[in-house]
């Protein structure tokens, strides 16, 4: 904020502050835009499109790592350079895919569900009986998808115990760049980190669940698309896979009647992965340095359009 205040007036309206939830289309966003003479323009969540590109906009915004909310093209049609913030949720996410590995690894919702109801006895077993569970030291987790997450995830697990392989054919560091059936193969968890694409829409599906060892984890706190839900589910009911760790659904939400909702060794998170102060702080930072830059006549260093800068 300090940066951005010393370069113009600075109108703050966050849309996560906005209960009941408020977010503008084109149309709703032009209007304010215009309402408040603005010429720099920065959000998360609004919808760009349409009517803001008849404004005379010096830059956008978007404070997402894909800045999928806005009409590219049309900016770049305008002559709107357009920021974004990679990696800026690296952290956050790799933290709640070591979290959900846990929980679903050691039972812990399901234990938790004994202690507050009063089941910790249940079925005539003690918790020792029914939550046992392999050590993850010394197992092996298959990254599929080695971006900014997926680096970040990478040195978590390895501070597990972890032997990490890693498929990614963009990505020379990776361990596998070709093969990913032959990487599922060794892997005891299976963790999915790739940005959605056509190349990568349902890469996991029936053949790649197959792939993996009876028993494995496989944990998704990316995006849905990139499995096969109908297949992961399948491979958790045949006993296949030992379970999974979902932080999104398609749609943004699960019908309570789903088959993973019945499913005692499936952790479900409703897409709170980068929803960390820190994650708000990050992009927060990259954006405002960027607008500093085009202000200064500079390269920025995060803009999905350069073609407009010259």
């Amino acid at each position: 904020m300090e940066t951005l205040r010393a370069l113009a007036d600075v109108v703050y309206d966050p849309w996560i502050d906005q209960v009941p939830l408020r977010l503008y289309n084109g149309e709703k966003l032009a209007a304010r835009i215009e309402a408040e003479g603005a010429n720099l323009l920065i959000v998360e969540s609004d919808s760009v499109k349409g009517p803001v590109f008849d404004l005379p906009l010096l830059c956008i915004g978007s404070c997402r790592g894909d800045p999928n909310n806005v009409d590219v093209e049309a900016a770049t049609a305008a002559g709107i350079p357009v920021l974004r913030a990679p990696g800026r949720n690296a952290n956050a996410v790799a933290e709640i895919t070591i979290g959900l590995m846990f929980a679903v690894n050691r039972w812990l919702v399901p234990a938790d569900h004994d202690v507050r109801a009063g089941e910790v006895y249940a079925e005539g077993k003690i918790p020792y009986q029914r939550y046992r569970a392999w050590e993850l030291s010394g197992r092996t987790v298959g990254i599929v998808g080695l971006g900014a997450v997926g680096r970040a995830a990478k040195w978590r697990f390895e501070g597990v115990g972890m032997r990490v392989l890693s498929f990614d054919p963009y990505n020379p560091e990776a361990t596998h760049n070709d093969n990913l059936d032959a990487m599922l193969a060794e892997c005891d968890v299976v963790s999915v980190h790739a940005v959605v694409t056509p190349e990568t829409e349902n890469i996991m599906g029936a053949a790649q669940f197959a792939a993996m060892k009876p028993g494995a984890i496989y944990i998704n706190s990316a995006r849905a698309m990139l499995h096969d839900t109908d297949a992961l589910v399948a491979a958790l009911q045949s006993g296949h896979l030992g379970g999974a760790g979902l932080d999104h659904f398609v749609g943004e939400n699960l019908p309570v009647d789903h088959p993973l909702c019945a499913m005692s060794n499936v952790v479900l998170t409703p897409h709170i992965g980068g929803a960390t102060y820190d994650t708000e702080a990050n992009h927060s930072k990259l954006i405002a340095d960027d607008v500093a830059r085009i202000l200064a006549g500079e390269k920025p260093v995060n803009c999905v359009n350069p073609e407009v800068l010259s």
